[in-house]
C-alpha cells in the first residue's frame, strides 16, 4: 500500500484572504464605516491558535464549540487592537468569525489539485489528509469534491495534535496497514516537511522551493515525476 499524506490549506486548496480577510468581512458587515484592513488585523493573528504551539497537545475530545471558544480571545484582541473597537463590540464580532471563516463559498481548490489526484490515484497511490485545521474541515472537503479521493482525514481540531508534533504523524501510521509506505506532501517546511522527516517519512514540499526541503515541486502536476525519486 502506498499513501500520499496531504496537507490541506495551501496545498490542495485555499481560503481567499485567510483569517485576516474573514475578520475584515465580519467588520464590514457590522461597521461599514470602519477603515480597518487585513493589514491592521494580521499582526494580531500571529499567536493564540493551536498550531502556534504544536508542542502542547490539546484535548481531542473537545466539541466544535469548545474549539472555537478557545479562539474567541484571539479574535477579540484583533478587533480591539486592529480596528479600535470597544471590548463589547470586539466580543460580539469575535463570535461571528467562525461562521465567516468556514463559509464554504470562500474556499477554492487549486487548478492542479483534481488533475493531480486523478493521475496519482490511477498510478496506485491512496490519499489521506493530515491537517492543522478547524473542526469543519470534513464539510469543506466534501463541498470541494475531495472526499471521494480521500480514505481518511486526520484533523488537529479532532485529534488534538498539531503538525509537526510526532504524534500527528504516528496516528496516521497506526491507521494504515502494516508495512504501508507514507509520503507527506505539503507547503510548510516546518509543519509538513520537517515534521514528516522527524518520524522517518519522505516528504515533498509543494508550491515553493527551499534548500532544506530536499524534494520540491511547484505544481502538483509534477508530483508523479518527483515521486519516482522517493
Amino acid at each position: 500500500m502506498r499513501y500520499l499524506v496531504w496537507d490541506f490549506d495551501g496545498t490542495l486548496a485555499e481560503r481567499t484572504g485567510q483569517w485576516s480577510d474573514a475578520l475584515v468581512n465580519v467588520l464590514r458587515r457590522a461597521k461599514p464605516d470602519s477603515s480597518a484592513t487585513a493589514d491592521n488585523f494580521r499582526p494580531h493573528l500571529q499567536s493564540g491558535f493551536p498550531w502556534h504551539t504544536p508542542d502542547i497537545p490539546c484535548a481531542a475530545a473537545r466539541t466544535s464549540d469548545e474549539w472555537w471558544n478557545c479562539l474567541s480571545p484571539v479574535f477579540e484582541r484583533a478587533f480591539r487592537l486592529g480596528a479600535g473597537l470597544s471590548h463589547a463590540d470586539s466580543n460580539r464580532l469575535a463570535a461571528m468569525v467562525r461562521f465567516e471563516y468556514v463559509d464554504l463559498g470562500s474556499w477554492r481548490l487549486f487548478d492542479d489539485t483534481l488533475p493531480a489526484l486523478r493521475d496519482l490515484s490511477a498510478n496506485g497511490w491512496s490519499h489521506i489528509v493530515l491537517s492543522n485545521h478547524v473542526p469543519e474541515l470534513d464539510d469543506i472537503l466534501h463541498t470541494l469534491g475531495l472526499k471521494s479521493y480521500v480514505e481518511a482525514v486526520f484533523n488537529s481540531a479532532r485529534t488534538g495534535f498539531e503538525k509537526p508534533h510526532p504524534e500527528a504523524f504516528r496516528q496516521v501510521l497506526r491507521a494504515v496497514p502494516d508495512g504501508a509506505r507514507c509520503v507527506m506532501v505539503g507547503d510548510s517546511l516546518t509543519a509538513d516537511i520537517k515534521g514528516a522527516h522527524g518520524v522517518g517519512w519522505p516528504a515533498i514540499l509543494v508550491r515553493k522551493r527551499h534548500p532544506e526541503a530536499g524534494l520540491c515541486c511547484e505544481s502538483l502536476l509534477q508530483l508523479s515525476q518527483t515521486l519516482k525519486g522517493v
